[in-house]
């Protein structure tokens, strides 16, 4: 959908300086605080995943394989959201410290990190929303959108979805190499393979690392924690792919055509990421789980800002979408997920769509 037609070029105008001082504020303020934050994560999530490996030596008992994967997969959550996600984002660069530097992370994930930072950091942030540049938008496998082109196999997007949850590291993997371009012929063979290698040689040091290395240091309990290894990961998938849908994907976020964002400003970028994404309402625990995601409204609009600033910032964004008479899409965590399976209901039957110009379709008319 085009901008909400209320906006003149004076409001996005303004809109653009509101939002950059908030930006401008928080960069001149960032200091000790938020450093004591970010080691204070870091020490805890090391303190997790101890007593996780600990407590699982001895899960051959049931209350220690309970109480172990509990914390493996808290920990895990906590390594690929508030740490992984946003380390890479930069978010901590300004300090400095090579431990949590965005050149330097690499994430217990079995996504290749400079691929994730293309087609997130760069394509998704970019171009959020718009039909045919932004791929997050179903990840090339569901229809969230009337506006994406309906096929058979959508038929069967519910099941895909679940199957995509509990699976999701290996289906952002997939998806970050463009598999879909293999089976419509546009991508060889010898490339797709070289991708797959690329991504093979993340997963085989991930895959031996939790269901080779670790059983085997649990001695007569390697059967037990492989079986907490493979737990947690579903939970930390199904966790981040929860997450992540209810901040693109609910009810009231809107999605754009290529037309409608040509010669965008700075003003109009703002607002779609305003329009383009969803809060979760919850408290500090919610928050610190999902990453500060439950503030996707602020993380799109300040993606390299410090996490932990996005909480103190969203009252101030809030009052701006009131202003300007701009919707502030949240709830709780069971409605919008709740809204997410719905539109993906609804969308798994065929719909009519708009005439869209996607990515191919512009290149075709550019060449024209």
């Amino acid at each position: 959908m085009p901008l909400p037609a209320h906006l003149t070029d004076t409001d996005l105008e303004a809109i653009g300086r509101e939002l950059d001082a908030i930006r401008d504020e928080v960069i001149a303020s960032r200091g000790g605080s938020d450093r004591a934050y970010i080691k204070k994560v870091v020490k805890g999530h090391r303190a997790l995943e101890t007593g996780a490996r600990v407590t699982l030596l001895a899960s051959l008992f049931p209350p220690a394989w309970l109480a172990g994967t509990t914390m493996l997969s808290v920990a895990k959550v906590l390594e690929n959201m508030e740490l992984g996600h946003n380390i890479m984002h930069g978010q901590w660069d300004w300090m400095r410290d090579p431990e949590i530097h965005s050149t330097t992370w690499d994430w217990d994930n079995v996504t290749p990190a400079e691929d994730w930072k293309h087609s997130h950091n760069y394509l998704h942030h970019t171009y959020t929303n718009i039909i045919g540049k932004d791929r997050d938008l179903g990840y090339e496998l569901l229809r969230i959108s009337p506006d994406q082109r309906w096929q058979k196999y959508h038929l069967a997007q519910l099941p895909l979805n679940v199957a995509l949850m509990f699976f999701f590291e290996y289906g952002i993997a997939l998806y970050d190499m463009e598999i879909g371009k293999v089976f419509t012929g546009r991508m060889p063979l010898g490339e797709a393979k070289g991708h797959l290698s690329k991504i093979w040689k993340k997963i085989r040091p991930q895959m031996v690392k939790d269901y080779v290395v670790w059983p085997l240091l649990s001695g007569p309990s390697a059967l037990t924690t492989a079986g907490a290894n493979f737990t947690a990961n579903i939970a930390r998938n199904v966790w981040t792919h929860t997450v992540i849908f209810c901040g693109h994907f609910p009810n009231d976020v809107h999605e754009f055509t290529i037309e409608e964002t040509k010669d965008e400003t700075r003003g109009a970028w703002y607002v779609r990421q305003l329009l383009g994404s969803a809060n979760i309402d919850g408290g500090p625990l919610l928050h610190l789980m999902t990453g500060q995601l439950s503030f996707q409204i602020e993380h799109h609009l300040f993606p390299d800002l410090p996490s932990n600033r996005y909480k103190e910032i969203a009252p101030r964004v809030r009052a701006l979408c009131e202003k300007y008479d701009l919707p502030y899409t949240t709830g709780p965590l069971g409605k919008q997920y709740a809204t997410v399976l719905r539109r993906i209901a609804r969308l798994s039957l065929p719909t009519p769509v708009r005439d869209v110009i996607t990515a191919e379709r512009a290149k075709d008319l550019r060449a024209a």
